[in-house]
């Protein structure tokens, strides 16, 4: 695929509430304007809609679930199957909308798309594995469970890669049988109603929803007693107020949420991959908006230099540019909002005594303006009673830590609220695995940064969220178990 060349930006036609397989006025009477954090202009309005829109999304969905769960497996996979085409053939538009209505690079957000079409296939391929088991219980008697689809699921999903969450977060409960509503991104909603146009027709009515909106709607999603499941990508604070919610109904809950995590080198590292695992694992070409950035990078005080002086050089590569480019390397933080927060724990890093690397504000290109730009922004001599080394800041924003004590690092290492990713660099084999035992984080890399594998659960320990995704886990995980005893009749004579 050329990504070199682009083409021209094209917005959804529709920009109101999408279920039953229709489009619907919002019932709230709102709407909101879509910023392109690029350039701070308008993409136009889409609809804030709030609990009544809920309520009939719900309604809709609820309707289609009757029907949805009778359908033969294997029918389902060839629909997951023909949407995955469809993402596919159309990736390169997908990515320029993503690109305009959510500040990431026109380049990486192709991949986004491609992800989402790989995990639909994914789970498509998986639809025969919801297997139950049966239990011996001598000649009178057979006993078995079945897996069954929950009903309708709520995917609350977040701004940093829009279409890839819905579609992709979508793929999982649809092949298990359940019904979707998704609620996009309040600051990046376009991909997702473009997504509902493309698709439209696929699937059975009501079995994919999506309504555009803020709190309201992820509260109504999350206490609707029709909604049997959430599942949210978001913060800590948004997870808690999820669980909340969902607690009044008893509903189960998968949540992936927020990390500050860290990166670990020891003394036998080799600098040059260091650094380049140090700037890769921060993900910067989409501004540090990622659950999964190692935020925290503690390096053994004996290459701890030579790391400093080739991260400088590294993360010279990343330079902020408009997000529709496909030459750009490095996108827009996602609002103005999100921007001053960053914005601040810069400031409160050189107020603490933490030393600048690199970056530490907005670019001096006057071409980038009145979008919403942080360079990439590398602090040194970092300690853990900084704020920047505590919390999670969801920006471009990196912290530095040396280390000599093993105990100590490891102590610093787990002290946080979080525990979502931690990667680990070193040549000895025990090291790394006891390492890698002794991190509280969920998913481990061990010389390696960043990457995901589809196939494998990813998900987080302590309060980086609840449950398992991108692997067979994630379907099962939208299903529930029931369990059939037979009482069998003596033959007769």
């Amino acid at each position: 695929m050329n990504i070199s060349v682009m083409p021209p930006l094209t917005l959804p036609q529709h920009r109101t509430c999408y279920y039953g397989g229709a489009w619907h006025e919002p019932k709230s009477g709102r709407d909101a304007d879509t910023i392109n954090p690029g350039t701070g202009e308008s993409l136009g309005k889409v609809a804030d809609g709030g609990a009544t829109d809920v309520d009939a999304a719900v309604a809709a969905a609820k309707a289609a679930f009757k029907e949805w769960r009778k359908i033969a497996p294997l029918e389902r996979a060839k629909m997951l199957r023909r949407i995955a085409e469809v993402l596919r053939a159309h990736a390169q538009e997908l990515a320029m909308i993503d690109a305009a209505d959510g500040g990431n690079p026109v380049r990486e957000m192709v991949s986004d798309a491609m992800v989402a079409a790989a995990q639909t296939e994914f789970f498509a391929g998986l639809v025969t594995e919801m297997k139950g088991s049966s239990i011996p219980m001598g000649p009178d008697v057979v006993n078995f469970s079945v897996r069954e689809p929950r009903g309708v699921v709520a995917r609350i999903i977040p701004f940093n890669h829009p279409f890839m969450f819905c579609g992709g977060k979508s793929a999982a409960p649809l092949a298990a049988g359940n019904t979707v509503i998704v609620k996009p991104p309040e600051q990046a909603p376009l991909s997702s109603l473009r997504l509902a146009e493309l698709i439209d027709g696929i699937l059975p009515p009501g079995v994919f929803n999506v309504v555009p909106g803020g709190r309201e709607v992820g509260a109504a999603l999350a206490g609707h007693k029709d909604v049997a499941m959430v599942a949210l990508i978001g913060s800590v604070p948004t997870g808690r107020a999820v669980m909340r919610a969902a607690s009044e109904t008893v509903k189960p809950v998968m949540l992936e949420l927020g990390g500050k995590n860290a990166l670990i080198a020891y003394p036998d590292a080799d600098p040059d991959e260091v650094a380049g695992a140090v700037v890769a694992g921060m993900n910067f070409t989409w501004c540090g908006q990622s659950c999964g950035s190692t935020s925290r990078a503690f390096i053994h005080d004996s290459i701890y230099d030579a790391v400093l002086t080739r991260v400088k050089e590294r993360v010279a590569y990343y330079k902020p540019g408009i997000p529709t480019d496909p030459a750009t390397t490095m996108g827009a933080i996602v609002s103005k909002t999100q921007f001053d927060r960053v914005m601040s724990y810069i400031a409160s890093a050189k107020q603490e005594g933490a030393r600048l690397l690199h970056g530490g504000g907005p670019p001096a290109d006057p071409a980038l303006a009145k979008g919403f730009f942080v360079e990439p922004t590398v602090f040194a001599d970092v300690t853990m009673g900084m704020r920047i080394a505590r919390e999670e800041i969801f920006g471009p924003v990196l912290g530095i830590l040396r280390w000599s004590d093993e105990a100590k690092m490891l102590e610093e290492v787990n002290s946080v609220e979080y525990g979502l990713t931690a990667s680990i660099w070193t040549n000895d084999i025990s090291t790394a695995h006891r390492t890698a035992a002794a991190v509280e984080a969920g998913f481990v890399w061990i010389n390696e940064v960043g990457k995901h594998f589809l196939g494998t659960a990813f998900g987080g320990f302590k309060q980086s969220g609840i449950g398992r995704e991108e692997g067979f886990e994630e379907m099962l995980a939208f299903t529930q178990e029931k369990n059939i005893h037979v009482r069998l009749k003596p033959a007769k004579g």
